[in-house]
């Protein structure tokens, strides 16, 4: 399929009229029980407010209270606070990969030029996106990313919408990218990060997390590059491994050792996403459910892709002060297990592993695609 048969699907007519390139301008869709604020500077999520058990909105996305500070983080602790990020997310070995037997090198920007992150120096998150429709319950951000860009082949078109809606509150990502011209590595994510207690504690190690189809992760080595091997988390002997979150139980549970590089105990890891299939319904079935103690919120996230990266803030510090929505709680700093990152994506570095048989649903071509990344997130209270 040629690349024009795609443009009824990317650019409906209503998205073709810009209505602000400011990429700092803050843009807030809502509906009965979510309220979300976004900018297109990394089209990225800066509030997003549900009730708790006892009714009152509580902003449970982690980040900055103003969008300069996202410019400012990018410069300096970059943390990718709410954004896109890409072309590629996660990690790639060595900054390089073979497509048609062209090898490509990318900019490194990890662990001293031994794996690039992100998508590069200057990734999709620090990029403004235009805004190409705004309605009062969705949001689409567009980014066209030029050929040799970071060093990737191929020029890109961008989509994501934002959607909310009510009964059950829900938040609903949905990238689209299509390859312009010549086959590229197309792997993007949001990097949300949470905190469902709103910092009404100042770790998320007592909340219970639940991943019922993941049973396997991806391997990595001590500076959290795959190695090729995908590890079973269900052992045929002895004590469960502390990553198995199949059953749910406390996030402090899953710290395990070395498990997310050397040094680090927490949890940092790709989980594959085995699908069972739909429900009764025909819907997806939710692949991540996690609730809070404190305030009793609860998401559950359903996604079309193959994995979720799943991080609980092992190195923040507290030198990031949390937002004013936030601080009535007594929580001033973001501290170490401050928050958990939700990543979906695809497998993490696939690019380099032919072995995994994932390199139809990470390099695309004209011909092929386009990419989708979809992600629902719901909330309820428990």
């Amino acid at each position: 399929m040629r690349f024009s048969s795609f443009l009824d699907f990317l650019l409906p007519a209503s998205q073709l009229a810009i209505s602000s390139s400011d990429p700092l301008q803050p843009l807030t869709i809502s509906a009965p029980g979510i309220n979300a604020t976004f900018i297109g500077y990394g089209a990225t999520l800066t509030h997003l407010f549900v009730n708790d058990r006892e009714g009152l909105p509580r902003d449970v996305a982690v980040g900055y209270d103003t969008p300069a500070e996202y410019v400012r983080d990018t410069e300096t602790k970059h943390t990718y606070f709410g954004a896109v990020v890409g072309r590629y997310a996660n990690r790639i070995k060595n900054g390089t990969f073979v497509i048609d037997g062209k090898k490509y090198q990318v900019p490194t920007n990890e662990h001293g030029g031994q794996n690039t992150l992100h998508g590069g120096t200057i990734g999709w998150d620090a990029r403004g996106w235009t805004v190409s429709e705004y309605t009062p319950t969705s949001v689409t951000f567009s980014l066209h990313d030029a050929d040799g860009y970071q060093g990737f082949p191929g020029a890109v078109l961008n989509h994501i919408t934002y959607t909310v809606a009510s009964d059950p509150p829900r938040l609903t990502s949905r990238i689209v990218s299509v390859s312009l011209d010549q086959p590229t590595p197309i792997m993007p994510t949001t990097h949300f990060y949470w905190n469902l207690g709103a910092f009404t504690s100042p770790t998320v190690l007592n909340d219970t997390l639940h991943l019922p189809y993941s049973d396997r992760i991806i391997g990595i080595d001590g500076i959290q590059i795959p190695t090729g091997e995908v590890i079973s988390l269900k052992p045929t002997s002895g004590a469960p491994h502390p990553l198995d979150f199949t059953s749910p139980k406390q996030v402090h549970l899953g710290a395990l050792t070395n498990g997310c590089g050397d040094g680090c105990v927490g949890i940092d890891n790709a989980f594959i996403l085995d699908r069972p299939g739909v429900d009764q319904a025909g819907k997806d079935l939710p692949m991540l459910r996690w609730s809070s103690p404190d305030t009793g919120i609860q998401m559950t996230m359903r996604t079309n892709q193959g994995c979720t990266q799943v991080y609980s803030c092992v190195f923040q510090d507290g030198s990031i002060p949390t937002k004013s929505t936030q601080r009535a709680a007594g929580q001033e700093t973001i501290d170490k297990y401050g928050c958990l990152v939700i990543e979906p994506q695809e497998w993490i570095d696939g690019i380099n592993h032919p072995e995994w048989a994932q390199l139809h649903r990470q390099v695309f071509g004209p011909e092929t695609g386009p990419l989708v990344n979809w992600a629902e997130y719901t909330f309820d209270t428990v």
